[in-house]
Parts: structure tokens; C-alpha cells; sequence
């Protein structure tokens, strides 16, 4: 058992949080600490994700942030979890991640994902007549593989700089959609089980079943996302993860808040029903101290068979949140 974690790759997911009582650049300033620490403890990936009109999400402009994370650190992978791309044309996303590609060869890591990352409201504001772009997201990830060939130099339309860039390219999901499609591309697959969790062991089955390989990948390759929260006794950890419970009370509840300090006692934060619901989204949540997130990751990678984790994290002190991250760590490392 020790030697399957041991063998699997653990990286971080950054949803940039903003917490109560800072800012926006703060929560740069920490992102860019703790993906410094992170290098440090033998994380393999730093992700960032595309969010938007959320106040407690600072990632909107996600490629100028992985710039800044790349930019501070040294042989930590640096990427997207994900760009949404209906948001944008594939070939301006090219030309981005060509230029981070350029900027730090050999880093950079393209999650693509089909969601607004948004409201719809918001969705609307940013993809204007292109609003049902969704429905293009299949042939739009071919057309920015088609950017990044080098057969492309013969085309018209070029992204400079992207095109012959070795830039692996990931598909997310957070349901079964884009496991077909993952699959009939042959690209790696990264799961969003830290908040949909319900179809998780069904889209990873159906990804591996219908697997083609690819000059980029030659068997089916699934990242697990998960959150965690480690302390040095599982009494602490059960205290900061009330954070993140009050953050998924407000998903529920679609009264979304900055990220709250710990509390005594969730009974008088939320009811029995916004409970429940929260409950049902954090599935894959791993808390406690090191020995407890240890059992239960080896139990989790016993039961999926995933090749990666990553792990996201939302804790309200920053000096716990790197505490945190060292702990799972450790647990990888036995």
C-alpha cells in the first residue's frame, strides 16, 4: 500500500483564494509562497483555474497568473485547471500559451475545460454572439492543436509563438462529456472530483474503456482533483476545514462570501439540508492529520487507480495552508 502512493505524482490546484480581510493581491502574493514551498517538497504541478464575477476567486486573467507562478519558480510544472476555452478563440489561447511555453520551456501545462467558469449572466458578458461556443469545444481543441503543429506554418492563420511548441494539452471534466472526448483524442484526463464528484468513477472508467492512444499519449493518463485539509492532529484539521465548509455553503446557497475563518461549530453556520448538499460535492475530501489523510488516500488511490493527485486547499491562514501541503507531502512520501 505504501508503494502505490509512493509511486503516484501529487500536485496542487489554486483557486486563488481571496479570504476575509484581504485582497486580490494578497492572494498573489501567498499563491506565488506557497508554489515556492511546494517546489521544494516534490509537488509535480501547479495548476490554476479560469473562474469569473466570483469574490472569492482572483484567477480570472489565469495565463498572466501562471506567468507569475512560473516567473517565481524554478521545476514545478505550470498550468491550467483549466482555460475555458468557449471563453476565448483557440488562437489567442495559442498565442498565450505559446508565449508561456517560450517564456519557460518545458513547464507549462494547457487544462482545457468546456464550462463558463461562471454565471450565465457573466458568460454572456464574455462570449457575446459567441455564447454557445460550448457547443464548438470539441472541434475548438483541434483547431488549437492545429496552432501548436508544425504543420501549421503552411496555414494562413499561424500563432507566433506556439506553433511546433511541445505544450501537452489536458482535457477537464466535471461529468461524463468530455471523458468520451479525452478519450477519442488521446489526451490526459483531469477530473474535478473536489466538487463533482458524483460521476467521477463512471467518466474514468468510460475514459479508460474508449482510450485511443496519441502521438501525445500512449495509454489512458486520469489526474484526480481532491481537496485536503492536514493539520498536525486530526482535532485541527477538523477546525480549519470549517473554512471550507462555510466556502461550499455559499455554493450551495448561491450567497457566496470571502473565505471565512475557522469556526467552533458548523451546527450554527448552516442547516441540516445545506449540510447534506455540501456533503454530497466534498466526496473526495481528505482531512486530519498526516497518518489520517495517509490511510485515506491509499484506501482513494486503491479504489480509482488514478495516476496523479492534486489537491486543493482551502484553508483560511496561510502558514497552516503550507502546514497543510507539507503534511500531504509527507503522506505521499510514507
Amino acid at each position: 500500500m505504501e508503494t502505490l502512493l509512493s509511486n503516484t505524482p501529487y500536485s496542487v490546484l489554486d483557486l486563488a483564494t481571496v479570504i476575509e480581510g484581504k485582497t486580490p493581491a494578497d492572494t498573489f502574493r501567498n499563491s506565488l509562497d506557497l508554489a515556492q514551498h511546494v517546489e521544494d517538497w516534490g509537488f509535480n504541478r501547479y495548476w490554476l483555474a479560469e473562474h469569473h464575477n466570483m469574490i472569492s476567486v482572483a484567477s480570472s486573467a489565469t495565463s498572466v497568473v501562471i506567468g507569475h507562478i512560473a516567473g517565481g519558480t524554478k521545476t514545478i510544472r505550470v498550468g491550467s485547471g483549466g482555460i475555458m476555452l468557449p471563453n476565448h478563440s483557440p488562437l489567442v489561447i495559442a498565442e498565450q500559451f505559446g508565449t508561456l511555453e517560450s517564456l519557460f520551456p518545458g513547464r507549462i501545462d494547457l487544462g482545457l475545460g468546456r464550462a463558463p467558469g461562471t454565471d450565465q449572466v457573466t458568460a454572456i458578458a464574455i462570449r457575446g454572439e459567441r455564447f454557445n461556443a460550448a457547443n464548438d469545444f470539441p472541434k475548438d481543441v483541434l483547431k488549437l492543436k492545429q496552432y501548436f503543429s508544425t504543420e501549421n506554418a503552411k496555414s494562413s492563420v499561424r500563432a507566433i509563438p506556439g506553433e511546433g511548441l511541445d505544450i501537452p494539452i489536458w482535457i477537464l471534466g466535471s461529468s461524463t462529456d468530455s471523458a468520451h472526448l479525452a478519450a477519442a483524442l488521446g489526451l490526459p484526463y483531469a477530473f474535478a472530483s473536489h466538487f463533482a464528484p458524483a460521476q467521477f468513477l463512471t467518466a474514468i472508467d468510460i475514459y479508460r474503456k474508449n482510450f485511443k492512444p496519441s502521438a501525445q499519449l500512449a495509454a489512458p493518463y486520469v489526474l484526480a482533483c481532491i481537496n485536503v485539509v492536514a493539520a498536525d492532529t486530526d482535532a485541527e484539521a477538523n477546525k480549519l476545514a470549517t473554512s471550507l465548509f462555510q466556502l461550499f455553503k455559499g455554493i450551495v446557497t448561491g450567497k457566496r462570501m470571502l473565505l471565512q475563518p475557522p469556526v467552533d461549530n458548523m451546527e450554527d453556520v448552516w442547516d441540516v439540508y445545506e449540510e447534506a448538499q455540501a456533503n454530497q460535492m466534498l466526496a473526495c475530501t481528505f482531512i486530519g492529520g498526516r497518518e489520517t489523510i495517509r490511510e485515506n488516500l491509499q484506501r482513494f488511490l486503491e479504489q480509482t487507480q488514478v495516476n496523479e493527485v492534486m489537491a486543493s486547499s482551502h484553508i483560511y491562514d496561510h502558514q497552516a495552508k503550507l502546514r497543510s501541503y507539507q503534511l500531504l507531502s509527507e503522506a505521499f512520501k510514507g
